[in-house]
């Protein structure tokens, strides 16, 4: 298998034949354990990010996990013709070279000598649109530029907009990072990269998102989850609390006798979709606050509490 880098499933630590929830899994855990956030400063943690983000892209991707599989890292090259590939390589099993008596020749495929010459009527083939690099026919586009840029938690959620100052350009360029961006993710923005060599169109932008933890939200797809203390009597009694949303604060009901990991949902109250679905949802988890300070009124009030407690309460668990 052609490729320059690691391979991508080692550097998530998955075998080949890993499933996509094992391969998010395995990338979610890398994510969190070298993000930028967590190793300030350490150039290897953020090599490896970097890595890690460029492996998930490909692999949790079908179309460009399929490639990867079967022709390496030339095979995400921009403009890589796969079929035209697979030919080739099996005109190589079939010998390779003109005049090998009944074997099949380059240009028999391509419409080529063996030598570039073009023959009439043949599709002008290069050996090096295999690879991604068509014939310079005209004016070529620049290069492509990649950056990446990290954005918090609350913006990745609602949509931002971003400054970024590219080489060479003195204005920054102002890019609106969509609703809903997850860690990994990548934006091209047409136009931005660097300029042609003889004229022809600026080559493409392509920014690298990362998404900052937050401290009291976690994100699981389009979904949002937040843990919620609620007081011993908000618990018993019931009560109306205030949530905090990325759309500003609801008011829920906590039910009467409550226990402590009761989850409620709050529908369209997760991350806004850019895909024609439904927003994602917040799951709320109440946890149960008991008094962190000691006093005797506070004993007598917990001896009063373990009269009415009826049972263990842990006997239904079992291993």
């Amino acid at each position: 298998m052609a490729g320059t880098g690691d391979d991508f499933y080692a550097v998530l630590g998955v075998p080949r034949g890993s499933d996509a929830d094992a391969i998010k899994k395995a990338y979610r855990k890398l994510a969190k354990d070298l993000h930028p956030d967590k190793n300030p400063g350490n150039k290897q943690a953020e090599t490896r990010f970097k890595a890690v983000n460029r492996a998930f892209d490909t692999l949790n991707d079908p179309k460009k996990r399929a490639l990867y599989d079967e022709f390496g890292e030339e095979g995400l090259r921009e403009g890589f013709d796969a079929e035209k590939m697979r030919a080739y390589k099996n005109w190589q099993r079939q010998g390779g070279m003109p005049g090998n008596g009944g074997q099949v020749r380059l240009e028999d495929l391509f419409g080529h000598d063996a030598y570039g010459g073009q023959y009439e009527g043949g599709g002008g083939f290069d050996i090096g649109e295999l690879f991604g690099r068509p014939r310079r026919r005209g004016p070529m586009p620049g290069r492509d530029y990649q950056t990446d840029v990290t954005i918090p938690f609350g913006d990745a959620v609602r949509g931002t907009t971003v400054d970024l100052r590219m080489p060479g350009n003195p204005s920054p360029v102002s890019v609106r990072i969509p609703a809903g961006a997850e860690e990994g993710s990548r934006l091209r923005i047409p136009g931005h990269g660097g300029p042609s060599p003889n004229g022809g169109p600026s080559g493409d932008l392509i920014l690298s998102i990362h998404v900052s933890p937050h401290e009291f939200f976690k994100r699981e797809g389009s979904d949002l989850h937040l843990d919620v203390p609620i007081t011993v009597a908000e618990a018993y009694r019931g009560a109306k609390v205030k949530i905090p949303t990325f759309e500003g604060a609801v008011t829920l009901k906590v039910p009467e006798r409550t226990q402590s990991g009761t989850v409620m949902r709050l529908r369209g109250k997760g991350v806004a979709s850019t895909r024609g679905k439904a927003n994602g949802d917040l799951y709320v988890r109440f946890m149960i606050q008991v008094p962190a300070e000691a006093s005797p009124e506070l004993e007598a009030l917990v001896d009063q509490l373990a009269k009415h407690q009826s049972g263990d309460p842990r006997t239904a668990i079992k291993a």
